[in-house]
């Protein structure tokens, strides 16, 4: 079924797609209105749709009005005015009688301007507004890479529910294979019902997994949907597998320069501790004489067609003397905050370094429980043959053996899942730390 216009539109809300089966970044649509999803699709998509993404860059446009409020602060301010009233005018008690003038109209338009030709506080104001600017832009970023991180990670849980459900599956079909064994035993008398209980309550258990695994997949590909903030009805299909190895894990101290030169929270600290200290010294720079130029020119007389020309002119030296304290007051609150921002700064240096470290140890031992687990896997499968074969020749052989076979396997498999699903996991913490997320795949 070819999915109708309005379902289509829908589903190219991740990523554009041009026809129907062509997608790019990673995403595209399928049959029924399904939509078949990249790890890197995903985090393509995260960066475009996510509410919360989203949310920041409106915050960067926010800072850039803010930048422009406090550059205006130091361009000429001009304005216009044109006034016509109707008035009378009181000339005094003559005798014992108030005199007034006549009714007489005066026509008024004047063109105002002023300038700061110079106020450190202002510029330093700008300067620090500015640096908010780059400050919410860091944290947009900071933002992308959380989102980013999350729809990978739950990416990396859609695909251990799939590998689980896979395993279930596997693990039932050797498990109707070795039922049908014991019954053809018990059909030639030397294997007990007891046996065949056994094995089904195995295969009853599996089932359950089973479904509990269905649910999981589901529930990944729902918190992906709303991460994305596709349509509650959309069909995933994730089409990534996961790495079975991880070659070039980068050594700590190369971990730790990608970090300290990419994360954005390093750069937001950094910007902050500057923002900081530009607010300070605009305070400060309150206490230096400003030089204002103020200026008028207008038209003043009783009719358009007759009036004389006028003008204003002044250049204003402010020096700040006393304000009752308030300024001193706004200085030791601005350098408190410049304070606080520098030990800060320490505390996320701190917090990079320790997520860096873990990203690599966790990655480390992950691979070694991988490697360890496919041995295991590789024993496991070895026992339960052996038992097979004992069971199926020797009558003598116990039912045991099979059985205690058939757990090592399922044990083993689910190992295997379990840390392939960390390998990836830490993968994903390791890119995160480092500030690489875009090159996750």
């Amino acid at each position: 079924m070819v999915p109708s216009p309005a379902l289509l539109g829908l589903c190219l809300l991740v990523v554009p797609v041009l026809e129907p089966g062509l997608g790019q970044a990673g995403v595209s649509t399928g049959e029924s209105g399904s939509l078949n999803l990249t790890l890197k699709g995903a985090l393509a998509a995260a960066i475009n749709n996510n509410p919360e993404v989203l949310l920041y860059k409106e915050r960067i446009q926010e800072a850039h009005g803010q930048v422009q409020t406090q550059l205006g602060a130091m361009l000429p301010n001009i304005s216009a005015d044109v006034r016509q009233t109707r008035r009378t005018q009181f000339l005094g008690t003559i005798g014992l009688s108030p005199v007034r003038t006549d009714p007489f109209s005066i026509l008024d338009t004047r063109i105002s301007a002023t300038q700061n030709l110079f106020s450190l506080s202002l510029i330093q104001r700008w300067r620090a507004s500015r640096e908010s600017l780059h400050v919410t832009e860091q944290e947009s970023e900071a933002k992308q890479f959380d989102t980013m991180a999350s729809v990978a990670l739950v990416y990396m849980e859609g695909l251990k529910a799939m590998a689980m459900i896979d395993m279930h599956e596997t693990n039932q079909q050797v498990m109707n294979e070795l039922l049908e064994i014991v019954r053809q035993r018990q059909r030639g008398g030397v294997a007990m019902g007891l046996d065949i209980a056994r094995l089904e309550a195995q295969l009853a258990a599996e089932k359950q997994q089973a479904s509990s695994a269905r649910y999981d997949l589901e529930h990944a590909k729902l918190s992906l949907i709303n991460l994305l903030a596709l349509p509650a009805e959309m069909r995933l299909i994730l089409t990534d597998e996961w790495l079975r190895d991880v070659r070039g894990i980068p050594t700590p101290q190369g971990a730790m320069e990608e970090a300290l030169s990419q994360r954005p929270e390093i750069q937001a600290q950094h910007t902050r501790v500057k923002a900081s200290e530009l607010t300070y010294s605009s305070i400060t720079g309150e206490r230096v004489p400003s030089l204002v130029a103020q200026g008028d020119y207008g038209l003043v007389g009783n009719r358009w067609n007759n009036t004389l020309d006028t003008y204003n002119m002044a250049l204003i030296l402010q020096i700040p003397i006393f304000d009752g304290a308030q300024r001193e007051g706004r200085i030791a609150q601005a350098r408190s905050q410049w304070q606080q921002e520098s030990l800060r700064m320490r505390s996320v240096l701190n917090q990079v370094k320790m997520e860096v470290h873990d990203a690599l140890a966790s990655l480390t031992a992950a691979q070694e429980q991988v490697n360890i687990a496919q041995a295991g896997l590789q024993m496991a499968t070895k026992e339960l043959n052996l038992a097979r074969e004992r069971y199926t020749i020797l009558t003598s052989t116990s039912h045991f053996e099979l059985t205690n076979g058939l757990s090592s396997l399922t044990r083993a498999r689910e190992n295997l899942v379990t840390a392939l699903f960390q390998l990836n996991a830490a993968r994903v913490h390791l890119a995160r730390s480092t500030g690489n997320l875009h090159t996750l795949s």
